[in-house]
């Protein structure tokens, strides 16, 4: 419900650590994010990186999530360096494909928003918000601490695993496969996904699994081979490069993982994984206590530094991060990788030899810092990785070796997926039925227990009882939030294999509609209280019956319905005052308190009934108009029993007309033209109201069409209520 710009910090979106709220440094933390803020829509990371190094005078950071700013700045800065060549690639097309990562759509899970995802990409929390709406992927019903468990939609699992058992097979292994990892046994895990990939040497997720493996066992260089033929056939999936960034990070290549990371939120800004280790890697390298005096005599600070822009490269390459990440006798046999000494420093590697030659002739600054030490690393340990990336790209054959090809060069990508086009056989109009009214899906939405209904006939069922009206499981949450957001994948599939069939279910809700809304015949009733024109006439709605009938209101846009007495014998009154609904406030439970005022007045002219609330054929009331002589008689008449009841008002107690004050507000002011309106002078039916009179009285005065009349009425009951005051 809450927007958030583009260059929101993720300190924001983060709860605070413990401690850092309301502390000292709370207020040197704002004043930091302020300064960096105002860099960012110029993407100035020159300047953006110097103020985060020059706050430091204003206190140390109140954690890595306090540098989300920066971590923005460095991102739209990369991004604009790639230039417009390099658009976010979506996975191949298909039916069935997850919003997040763009595969085959194993296991389908519906977030709170109405997108689709599958079960990997929410389990593994690989984002915090909607890649396409950015809205929260918190299910409802969870917190922050403890969230809902993720339950699969039952609709499009089903129609996953009738239209595509392959793929859904392949998706439950690997959900075997990430089992196996979460559990640590990378023995096992490598095992079972070499076995597979023997059947299917296509499938590129068995090959993160198989990487993911080689990592728990600290076999970093197979690892690396393995992420770098995932690049080379999906260039543009944002994980591939967070993972290959992770094993450098653990390999004790931080700056290549840092290159890495910052590519992959340049391809999707909203994976927060990405985010945190880039935040954490900055924290480290920024803190005053990892600087120390080494921040005096940076490179920032040099007059030759000062005067170069800021430059990263147009495109991520395998430059540092691939088999010849560290010198050659440094791998001397061995499976694993070893981190150079000296940090990140790569000057003995052959290729970094040849990329300090080109970029020895590039203007601008090619080091994060020349002398901050990194944690964790040896006395000496230098920040020396350069930002500016090769101008090779890496190519993986398939038998795992590298290969460099000249820029300019094309590689073929094998972008397909093994599902496609539907068979016409397979599609059938019962597989998109709602359980509850037997038709076509109409804006369908899913429950958090993973069950769909058209949103119309949910709503009726919450009306009752809040809960799924299928499994029972208690939707109190759900309710509460009220966010009965539409199933988009669902709505797309209909629309595409079921035009004909969402053309007549669209007819048929028009009609409806249409019969909704008319203001004269089978208008809804509401039969509960005397109702006035003008007067404010505020409802605790709580039944089901009225709870659909004004949900219905609201939705056709009339935001009207009729307003009767009961009676005894035909059930409400013959007449009546239309309500305007002005606003409605939902109720955690579904109660709602609905802010209504008096309209027209009506008389019933036949009487129905409507899914369990009463409705009625209408006509509309207007006052009779006089002139000449009449009209003279009627205004002397009018002024005064207008200042009689202006002196009834004045002489009530203090506690009285208080109250009357606080719920009707104040007597309306007299009217120049008494016949303006069709229903006569606002004050009388002000004053009708808050007279103390039996409902039947103020029925017959309801009723009357002479202004004249209506005074004469007003007149006696003023009069008896007078000569009670005096007393």
């Amino acid at each position: 419900m809450a927007a958030s710009s583009p260059a929101a910090t993720v300190g924001s979106e983060l709860p605070p650590e413990p401690g850092g709220s309301g502390g000292p440094g709370e207020g040197a933390d704002e004043e930091r994010e302020l300064l960096l803020a105002r860099l960012v829509p110029a993407s100035r990371l020159k300047e953006a990186v110097g103020a985060s190094l020059a706050s430091l005078c204003l206190g140390p950071f109140g954690g890595a999530q306090r540098l989300g700013t920066l971590v923005d700045c460095l991102v739209l800065n990369y991004r604009l360096r790639q230039g417009p060549g390099r658009g976010r690639e979506r996975g191949a097309e298909g039916p069935l494909r997850c919003c997040g990562c763009g595969r085959f759509l194993g296991e389908p899970v519906t977030v709170p928003c109405g997108h689709t995802y599958c079960r990997r990409c929410l389990r593994r929390e690989l984002r915090a918000r909607c890649r396409r709406c950015r809205d929260w992927l918190l299910p409802a019903g969870g917190t922050s601490t403890a969230p809902a468990p993720l339950r699969t939609s039952v609709v499009l699992n089903r129609l996953a695993e009738k239209w595509f058992p392959g793929e859904c097979e392949r998706a439950r292994a690997g959900t075997r496969l990430e089992e196996l990892l979460t559990q640590g046994r990378f023995r096992e895990a490598l095992g079972a996904v070499n076995q597979a990939l023997r059947a299917d040497s296509s499938d590129l997720m068995l090959r993160i699994y198989r990487a993911e493996s080689y990592v728990g066992l600290q076999e970093y260089k197979t690892a690396i081979e393995d992420l770098n033929f995932v690049i080379s056939k999906m260039p543009n999936w944002p994980e591939v490069y967070f993972q290959k960034g992770r094993v450098l990070q653990d390999s004790g290549f931080v700056g290549d993982a840092l290159q890495l990371f910052l590519q992959c939120l340049a391809l999707d800004e909203d994976f927060l994984p990405a985010k945190l280790k880039v935040e954490k890697i900055l924290c480290d390298v920024l803190s005053p206590e990892k600087l120390g005096e080494s921040l005096k005599e940076s490179a920032w600070n040099s007059a030759h530094i000062r005067n170069k822009p800021f430059i990263l490269g147009s495109e991520v390459t395998a430059s540092y991060c691939n088999l010849q990440l560290c010198p050659p006798q440094s791998l001397g046999g061995s499976d694993v990788l070893e981190p150079v000494s000296g940090g990140l420093n790569r000057a003995q590697s052959a290729h970094a030899l040849n990329s300090t030659k080109d970029l020895a002739k590039e203007d601008g600054l090619k080091r994060v810092s020349s002398e901050p030490l990194l944690s964790g690393q040896g006395k000496g340990a230098l920040l020396k990785r350069k930002l500016s990336f090769s101008e090779q790209d890496t190519v993986v054959c398939e038998d795992g070796r590298n290969k460099h090809k000249k820029q300019g060069e094309s590689t073929k990508r094998d972008m397909t997926l093994a599902y496609g086009t539907i068979p016409g056989d397979l599609i059938d109009v019962s597989d998109f039925e709602c359980s509850l009214c037997m038709r076509l899906f109409f804006e369908p939405v899913t429950t958090p227990c993973g069950h769909t209904f058209c949103k119309g006939c949910l709503e009726r069922c919450l009306d009752h009882a809040p809960q799924c009206p299928l499994c029972k499981e208690s939707l109190k949450e759900y309710l509460a939030s009220r966010k009965y957001s539409i199933t988009e994948l669902l709505e797309e599939l209909i629309m595409k294999y079921l035009s004909d069939e969402l053309f007549e279910r669209k007819r048929i809700h028009a009609e409806e509609t249409a019969e909704h809304s008319n203001l004269t015949k089978n208008v809804p009733m509401f039969v509960c209280t005397m109702a006035y024109p003008t007067v404010p006439c505020p409802l605790h709605v709580f039944e089901p019956r009225y709870r659909l009938m004004i949900r219905r209101s609201m939705e056709t846009g009339t935001k009207q319905f009729g307003m009767c007495i009961s009676d005894s014998q035909n059930g409400f009154a013959d007449y009546g005052c239309m309500l305007q609904i002005r606003n409605v406030h939902f109720l955690p439970d579904g109660r709602s308190v609905v802010d209504t005022i008096g309209g027209k007045r009506f008389r019933v002219l036949r009487r129905g009934m409507k899914d369990g609330y009463c409705t009625a054929d209408i006509e509309y009331l207007e006052d009779v108009k006089v002139a000449d002589e009449e009209l003279k008689k009627l205004r002397e008449l009018h002024n005064f029993v207008y200042n009689q009841a202006c002196s009834w008002f004045q002489n009530l107690r203090n506690k009285f007309r208080t109250q009357i004050l606080q719920h009707f507000g104040p007597m309306p002011d007299r009217e120049e033209n008494i016949q303006a309106m069709p229903n006569g002078p606002a004050w009388c039916w002000w004053l009708l109201a808050v007279l103390p009179v039996d409902p039947r009285y103020q029925l017959s005065v309801l009723s009357m069409m002479s202004l004249k009349d209506r005074l004469i009425k007003i007149q006696h009951i003023l009069t008896y209520f007078s000569r009670d005051q005096s007393k």
